[in-house]
């Protein structure tokens, strides 16, 4: 069974998201938005396909981290989330939610061993793609 299949995003507290989306901007390059950028891709079993990661800073009082007090977040892509969760609930892995459903894809947050939180990420890049192009206008 597959479990993880790449990186979905990147996540990290800062002081000011905004000034840092601007200085990524000005010095790197990236177009962003209210909630970052996404790097497109495609994807390595089929190039056709496209795939996407994206790269998000929070506000450094989110809580959306939580119950992790870790100043980042890792988003992993997975190609069947529902048959993984129940395989980490069997391997004994903290489930903190229930999977969630968007038109681009499902989610659902677990702890790693230390106690981060992970947001794993069944995508559908199609639709993902709408949603991210119609941010960037």
């Amino acid at each position: 069974m597959k479990r993880v299949t790449g990186i979905g995003g990147i996540f990290f507290k800062c002081k000011n998201p905004k000034e840092v989306k601007a200085w990524y901007e000005k010095h790197l390059g990236l177009n962003t938005d209210d909630y970052g950028t996404s790097f497109e891709w495609r994807q390595g079993e089929d190039s056709s396909k496209l795939g996407f990661t994206q790269w998000s800073p929070f506000p450094a009082d989110t809580e959306y981290f939580e119950p992790s007090q870790s100043e980042f977040m890792l988003n992993y892509r997975v190609a069947d989330l529902k048959a993984l969760v129940e395989v980490l609930k069997q391997e004994g892995v903290t489930i903190l939610d229930e999977i969630e459903e968007f038109e681009y894809g499902k989610f659902v947050h677990i702890l790693d061993n230390e106690g981060h939180k992970i947001e794993l990420w069944e995508p559908v890049d199609t639709e993902y793609d709408k949603y991210a192009e119609g941010r960037t206008k």
